[in-house]
């Protein structure tokens, strides 16, 4: 199906600039399609974030020909917490618009884990 084209990406987009390169972070997951890293303001032991390559400002701009960028995004969190020992558990969680907490105008996903997670979260 054919839909509208997500978001284009901006120069004053703090994810956009990551990705680029133009700011610094600790790559500890990249593909083709996305990147993990740390949280700068982690909220649990292990507390990384997952961002598709290609700006979409947030989960209410996603249409249906991003459905395998967002797949890919959840299989990379799956990955990660693999690779980070998270077999007890861990939470995925996508903040949209200022309701939800989304700070940056960018889809992201954090993976929190390392601890017992409680609900509801907030």
């Amino acid at each position: 199906m054919k839909t509208t084209p997500s978001s284009s990406p901006s120069s004053d987009c703090l994810f956009c600039r990551i990705v680029s390169g133009d700011i610094p972070a600790n790559r500890i997951y990249e593909d083709e399609l996305c990147i993990g890293f740390p949280d700068i303001n982690p909220q649990a032991p292990i507390h990384m974030l997952i961002i598709p390559k290609r700006h979409i400002a947030s989960a209410a701009n996603a249409v249906a020909d991003d459905n395998g960028l967002l797949g890919s995004l959840m299989a990379a969190a799956s990955a990660i917490a693999r690779n980070e020992k998270l077999s007890k558990g861990y939470r995925i969680v996508v903040n949209t618009g200022d309701d939800g907490g989304q700070t940056v105008n960018h889809l992201h996903l954090h993976l929190l884990g390392g601890r017992r997670m409680t609900w509801p979260p907030g």
